[in-house]
């Protein structure tokens, strides 16, 4: 089962340039785990040792994760994951 993950282009440098990706997994975790092999670096950017980083939002089908069941969230065919970097400033 494919998932969509929508990239946004800080992490696109390891995409290479794609904004959509497709990948894998039973959860948005494995999904993760999944996307790390096909594109390196993009697990560190996401998560940290404590789970998501703090400026980082993951959302599935327009919920952030963190409201579902954070990285143990199941994944169906038709759902798409969209990455959003938070943003900080006055």
């Amino acid at each position: 089962m494919a998932i969509t993950v929508r990239v946004p282009t800080q992490l696109r440098t390891l995409t290479a340039g794609k904004e959509e990706v497709t990948g894998t997994g039973a959860t948005v975790g494995e999904l993760i785990d999944q996307l790390e092999g096909a594109h390196p670096g993009l697990k560190d950017r996401l998560l940290d040792a404590k789970g998501i980083r703090r400026f980082v939002n993951l959302y599935l089908n327009e919920e952030d994760v963190r409201f579902l069941d954070g990285l143990n969230t199941r994944l169906k065919e038709t759902d798409t994951l969209t990455i959003v970097p938070a943003i900080a400033g006055g």
